[in-house]
């Protein structure tokens, strides 16, 4: 089972993107993000002609999540647990068939946070705490689990290219990491980490002055793993390359190959 991640930067501005990406890489399943359209509005039928269905989750022009799946996706929460009131469309999670048997997967897009002396960066701590938890149950239920996203997190020095210019950022701040180790602690496996230590591998270039042409690039855009899915680990990617295509998303897509 081949597991791709991306967010998308408006999915029906990169349809001819996603496309493209999905022929060339064929994965089994793609996790997006930031699809910014609401459910009415997803291009579920131009999905369907690439070969996959489709799980969303979304709000028009911002935020949005979505699975699609060669094998239908049969969906267990929208939205993440432990907020009813929280409608921002940041979490998806469904049911996926693979070789094996069913892989739980989500879909998340984490808040960015900034700025972190507001009510921004309080929101992301407190939907990170609740991640956490909601991940500790998961560690509990019988499939493997693949935890995919945007998680607006760098998680270490080796993961941006100017530590030092982003240690005041909401994406970088000892706070943020603390949580995203927690996340690990539970026993969730980071899956470039597991296969590839080497600094400086980028899933995130700003727009802004040159950052791609420059390699000015942050990892954010994660897959982490229960030690079930772990097991089935085979292989590890940033697919780089996307963001050198013309009017591409930010993000670039992570993808993992997994024996289940």
């Amino acid at each position: 089972m081949r597991v791709a991640t991306w967010n998308v930067n408006s999915i029906r501005q990169r349809m001819e993107h996603l496309a493209r990406y999905a022929e060339a890489a064929r994965p089994d399943v793609i996790c997006l993000q930031e699809t910014k359209c609401a459910d009415e509005a997803f291009p579920a039928l131009e999905a369907r002609a690439l070969g996959y269905e489709s799980a969303f989750h979304g709000q028009a022009a911002y935020n949005g999540v979505a699975i699609l799946s060669r094998r239908r996706p049969k969906v267990v929460a929208r939205g993440l647990p432990g907020a009813p009131a929280d409608a921002q469309a940041r979490y998806l999670e469904a049911l996926v068939a693979g070789e094996r048997g069913p892989v739980r997967v989500a879909s998340l897009y984490l808040p960015n946070g900034n700025p972190p002396d507001t009510d921004k960066y309080a929101y992301k701590m407190a939907w990170m705490d609740r991640l956490s938890a909601h991940a500790a149950e998961l560690l509990r239920a019988p499939e493997p689990v693949v935890l995919a996203g945007d998680f607006n997190v760098i998680p270490s020095p080796g993961d941006v290219y100017d530590p030092e210019a982003w240690a005041s950022d909401a994406l970088f701040l000892p706070e943020t990491r603390a949580r995203f180790q927690r996340l690990l602690a539970l026993g969730l496996i980071d899956a470039i980490r597991a296969l590839d230590e080497r600094p400086g591998q980028y899933t995130f270039f700003d727009y802004q002055a040159g950052a791609w042409r420059r390699n000015k690039g942050l990892r954010i855009d994660h897959v982490l793993l229960s030690a079930a899915a772990r097991a089935g680990l085979r292989s590890a990617a940033i697919d780089r390359e996307v963001r050198g295509w013309e009017r591409p998303s930010d993000h670039v897509p992570v993808r993992v190959d997994l024996d289940l």
